[in-house]
């Protein structure tokens, strides 16, 4: 029986990311309890126009596979043809080019985008990006922990805790929590982070970013959409929303309290106008800083989303890189819970999202190296537009964008190996997406004659077993499925029985004991 005062895992941070590993932990049935500081989730910066965020194809599977796309992303979505839904965002119907992402703001477009050279991906519910508020997006992460049974405490902040080698002891508010493991998910400054000794390191700014809501006597003086100048760059939208970054080594980020006079003053500086603003109505400061922690697990402590990484919103990757650790992570620390894990199955995480994180950062490096206001960089940008404007360019930008090249390194000799299962189509019509929904792994058996199914017998309680055909198997006549997606392990031909065996035992510990 469950000993009320120690839970499975304590989570600090209720956003998105610390409510969707509350879930995945939930599917294991682990005790889950999620302590948040903020009393209540709502935010105007969470709400349009501020609190827009595209999701990419990673964190659409994760949804799909866990049947939360169509509570995220239903409200927003068009039908884009028989491969999937793109957001149904504003004003791309009205222009000659369908929009598809950008890079420091150079557009790349969709007829661009050769997909087929995506050799791995079919046909799917899932789509290649959707844009969603932040706030409703929270509402429904946190509506489906609740239902699943996830303690939420608000208006509680982890201020410190302990660590001994069975538990964690976390004090919160003046009262004191006990978990088997402590998730740090409380944002960029995380105190867990800091408690727990974590290394964090990284760049240090080159601006300070603005995003504001304001109310203007003469909004003509400004062109709209995104212009670079010789002291910075500025985004205009009517009637007043403005993004404008000065590059001043972010010195004014959370340094003093932001007034009307110093926005204004800022932005005849970026735009080179004399504009007026007689409303400040909404604001908040940002900068480039990129920093992430050295490793993402200090003995019972572990860090997810911007508790383990930071670094500027250029490009919307950062809510997607914290989904993708909560999807990564979730299965693994369910393992060691129950006992189920290999040795280093928990490392596992630090190593592969670490990787990831360090290309995410330096994605956003690289967009920053293109605003700066110099003239050898509006050189360098000459030269990114065109290249991005090629069939290759374009389908380049929109794999990474788009998280569709995304691939761990998890051995194996197959080039599929670390990549997310293709949504393959069975003899009876079912997904792959509906069949990842309970959390276990997968082991899919394209071929009734491989010898598969005594095999994944002895892993019964962890990996679920399908021998069906399917409408296009790539080729391919056995995959195993970790429980976040991605393939662990495939056969062309004859199935290799021992790999498939070697590649259980890793990522599934051993078998269950009949």
């Amino acid at each position: 029986m469950h000993n009320p005062s120690l839970y499975d895992v304590v989570i600090a941070g209720a956003g998105p990311v610390g409510l969707f590993l509350a879930c995945e932990l939930r599917l294991a049935n682990l005790s889950v309890l999620v302590l948040e500081q903020a009393e209540d989730p709502r935010s105007p910066l969470k709400r349009l126009p501020f609190g827009m965020r595209g999701l990419s194809a990673p964190t659409i599977e994760a949804f799909y596979r866990r049947g939360l796309l169509n509570d995220v992303a239903a409200p927003q979505l068009v039908k884009d043809g028989p491969g999937g839904s793109h957001a149904s965002a504003a004003h791309w119907m009205q222009l000659s080019r369908r929009p598809a992402g950008h890079f420091a703001g150079i557009q790349f477009y969709h007829d661009n985008i050769d997909t087929s050279k995506w050799r791995y991906r079919l046909p799917s519910p899932a789509a290649t990006s959707i844009a969603v508020e932040m706030e409703s997006l929270e509402a429904v992460l946190a509506a489906r922990a609740n239902a699943m049974g996830v303690e939420i405490r608000r208006g509680l902040g982890v201020e410190a805790f302990d660590q001994s080698d069975n538990d964690v002891a976390i004090r919160a508010g003046g009262e004191t929590f006990r978990g088997r493991w402590l998730v740090g998910c409380d944002g960029g400054r995380s105190t867990v982070r800091k408690a727990g000794g974590f290394d964090f390191v990284g760049t240090e700014p080159e601006f300070t970013g603005y995003s504001v809501e304001v109310e203007m006597a003469d909004p003509d003086k400004l062109l709209l959409g995104r212009h670079y100048t010789q002291t910075g760059m500025y985004t205009f939208a009517r009637p007043g929303t403005i993004a404008m970054v000065e590059f001043d080594g972010g010195a004014f980020h959370r340094s003093l309290p932001l007034t009307l006079e110093h926005v204004q003053a800022v932005l005849r500086r970026v735009s080179g106008t004399d504009v007026t603003m007689t409303d400040l109505r909404l604001g908040t400061t940002w900068t480039d800083r990129a920093y992430r922690a050295t490793t993402y697990r200090n003995g019972r402590v572990l860090l997810a989303g911007d508790a383990a990484h930071i670094h500027s919103p250029l490009g919307g990757q950062g809510l997607n890189l914290g989904l993708g650790d909560a999807m990564n992570l979730g299965w693994k620390l369910a393992a060691a819970v129950h006992g189920d894990a290999p040795t280093d199955l928990l490392d596992t995480y630090s190593r592969e999202r670490h990787s990831v994180g360090a290309q995410v950062l330096d994605w956003s490096r690289a967009q920053v190296a293109l605003m700066r206001p110099t003239q050898s960089t509006r050189a360098l940008e000459a030269i990114i537009r065109d290249l991005i404007d090629t069939r290759d360019g374009a389908t380049y930008f929109a794999e990474r964008v788009w998280g569709v090249s995304l691939r761990y390194d998890l051995g194996g000799n197959h080039p599929i190996v670390g990549r997310s299962v293709p949504d393959f189509e069975l003899a009876d019509g079912t997904k792959i997406g509906d069949l990842l929904r309970t959390g276990k792994g997968l082991f899919l058996d394209f071929d009734p004659r491989a010898p598969l199914r005594a095999l994944a017998s002895r892993w019964r309680r962890r990996i679920a077993y399908v021998a069906s055909g399917a409408k296009d198997r790539l080729g391919l006549s056995a995959v195993l499925v970790r429980p976040d997606g991605f393939v662990a392990w495939a056969s062309e031909g004859a199935a290799d029985g021992e790999g498939a065996l070697r590649a259980a035992s890793r990522w599934f510990g051993e078998p269950d004991v009949t």
